[in-house]
């Protein structure tokens, strides 16, 4: 999995039936170098531009071979790191450069062709595009392996609500139904705050954060956004939330708005549960950021805990997601439902690439 926070590639071994989860396996991250971030944030904004249909432009190509060479290097590195040799299929979710699913249309960027040549194991690769194009969201997609984990894990008090922070952060919440959608920016907007103020690209532990002051009136006019109140299922593209409403702060109070928006648009996700949840998770890389966590604990009215604390791999939930529900396309199984993306019915989808064609 590389995912909109643009920060590498995680890679986990799942054994499943694409229902069960057996048992997880071995797992790494192999971070991007700053000329690869670099690259694909070219391709995001270049992405920008391109009209559907219109001729890919180089740049684009090169990148989409550079992510597929990259994925293949970490899939090759896990394998030979785990000696785990019977591996029957990878899921290859790609890197996503553009996400508009009102105009029915997400792109990843990605050859899963080329996968499954340079690693020798059938790929599954492009999960989305069904769902967009049967007027679905095409995302949150990982609201089903949550689900699957929280069904085994029989001492969590619920409903739970599942909150994954990456680029962007969204919810699933698990009680009688499962609901998902994305519930604001995750650590893109304070990614990009720090990278421009420190020259890192994350703000490390909230440290930033932390030493700044929250500007009530600039988290309000961001709170304000229409987005929050549309009745989900929604989904939001990285470059959905920029940064003006701050550009007058400077760098530690902008970073401690951007972080107290992020937990306070996550927090008002309850607003859409059909009855509040009683246990909240929070896994994907913005649980490491300590503000963040203390902000969002400030806001929810209920145990706030990171994945660890209930047995989970919180840097690799999205990885054995892939893994999931490549086992789940394979059987043609649904990927998504009416309460997680908007779409009609359950629907799967996902394309396989066969290792030896």
């Amino acid at each position: 999995m590389s995912g909109t926070s643009l920060d590498g590639v995680d890679a986990a071994v799942l054994e499943t039936d694409g229902e069960s989860v057996a048992a997880p396996g071995p797992a790494l991250t192999m971070p991007f170098d700053a000329p690869m971030r670099a690259m694909l944030r070219a391709a995001i904004e270049t992405a920008a531009g391109v009209a559907e249909g219109a001729s890919v432009p180089q740049s684009i190509r090169e990148a989409d071979r550079r992510v597929t060479e990259v994925h293949a290097e970490v899939v090759n590195a896990l394998l030979a790191k785990s000696g785990t040799g019977d591996v029957r299929l990878v899921g290859f979710h790609g890197q996503t450069i553009l996400h508009r699913p009102e105009r029915r249309w997400t792109w990843q960027i990605g050859d899963g062709a080329l996968l499954a040549r340079l690693t020798g194991i059938d790929v599954v690769n492009d999960f989305r595009s069904a769902d967009v194009k049967a007027g679905g969201q095409g995302t949150p997609l990982v609201p089903l392996y949550h689900a699957a984990l929280v069904g085994e894990a029989k001492s969590l008090a619920r409903p739970v609500a599942v909150v994954n922070i990456g680029g962007v952060a969204n919810v699933t919440y698990v009680g009688a139904q499962i609901l998902a959608f994305d519930t604001g920016p995750g650590n893109a907007p304070m990614d990009d705050w720090a990278l421009r103020h420190t020259g890192k690209p994350v703000d490390e532990n909230g440290a930033l954060a932390r030493s700044g002051r929250i500007d009530d009136v600039a988290l309000a006019a961001m709170l304000a956004n229409p987005f929050f109140d549309r009745v989900p299922p929604k989904s939001l593209d990285r470059m959905d939330f920029g940064m003006q409403a701050v550009e007058h702060l400077n760098a530690a109070d902008g970073a401690a708005t951007l972080t107290a928006f992020t937990a306070a648009s996550i927090a008002r996700a309850r607003e859409h549960f059909p009855e509040p949840a009683l246990t909240w998770i929070v896994c994907g890389g913005g649980r490491h950021n300590r503000t963040l966590m203390d902000e969002l604990r400030k806001r929810v009215n209920a145990p706030v805990l990171a994945a660890e604390d209930v047995g989970w791999r919180g840097d690799f939930i999205e990885a054995e997601a892939f893994a999931y529900l490549a086992m789940r396309s394979l059987r043609g199984l649904p990927l998504s439902l009416p309460t997680t993306t908007g779409v009609k019915s359950a629907i799967t989808g996902g394309k396989l690439h066969r290792a030896d064609r």
